[in-house]
Order: structure tokens, then sequence, then C-alpha cells
């Protein structure tokens, strides 16, 4: 009886580590982390240039500006003028709700100084808010 008892223990145990590395080897590759500026900029010798990696923050209003290159604009950890920030040279396509102010996560590499990203994530809040109305046009043109 004793002899099963300790097969019993054992093979739970067996079946408890094998569930824990499908669960969190599972988990672990569908989190997504990313550094912040102050943290990029303190790792940049960590992520050498061609080594990709995700860079999140605030868009710095009035930094935003299209180039023959792609979209031009800088990532700030806070939204305050004096907090860490990193310039993104954004090359792929431009995410529809993008606006200075708001966060966003961008994923590339170093490009000496400059962020070069292709891929772009916005984040935005839960909160859904309808567009306005559109004015349409009366029977003689004028919008009603």
């Amino acid at each position: 009886m004793k002899r099963y008892r300790l097969l019993a223990v054992s093979g739970i145990g067996v079946v408890a580590v094998l569930v824990g590395v499908l669960l969190f080897g599972n988990l672990n590759g569908n989190l997504v982390y990313y550094l912040t500026p102050d943290e990029a900029l303190a790792k940049h010798a960590d992520y050498a240039e061609g080594r990709r990696f995700q860079l999140g923050g605030f868009i710095r209003p009035g930094s935003d500006r299209r180039t023959a290159d792609g979209l031009t604009f800088v990532v700030t950890s806070e939204v305050r003028p004096d907090s860490a920030a990193v310039v993104v040279l954004h090359t792929g396509p431009v995410a529809q709700l993008f606006q200075p102010g708001i966060g966003v996560v961008v994923e590339g590499s170093w490009r000496g100084t400059e962020f070069l990203s292709d891929t772009m994530i916005v984040k935005h809040d839960e909160n859904y808010r309808p567009p306005g109305p559109t004015p349409q046009p009366g029977p003689g043109g004028d919008p009603r």
C-alpha cells in the first residue's frame, strides 16, 4: 500500500509540473513587454542596432510630421515637456487613432539615436464616443 501511495504522489507531482510548464510556457509567449523611453535610453547599449524591441509612451504634441521616409514623432515617458524622449521614424502603416498626446507602442530597433519602427499600436480608453452628426444637405443644398 505504501508503494502505491508513493507512486500516486510522484505521478501527481509530474502532472503538476507538466501543467505548469504548459501553462506558463504558453502564457509567456503571449505577454507583450515594452520599454518606456527612460528604460530604452538607459538600456541603449543592451539593444544593439537591429535588435528589435517595443517602445511605449506618449506622443509629444506638435512633434509629429510626415516626411518622405514616413512619419516622425517624439515618444516621451510622460506628457511633461522635461521627461525622457525618443525620436521615432515610423515607416509602416499609421494607426487610425494616431494623434499627439495619446499613448503608443511602436516596435522596431535603434538606428543611432533614433528609433526606427514599422509596427504601431495606439493605446486608447474603453469609452466609445460616436462621431457627431454630420450636416445633411437640404433640398436647396443648404446644410440642415
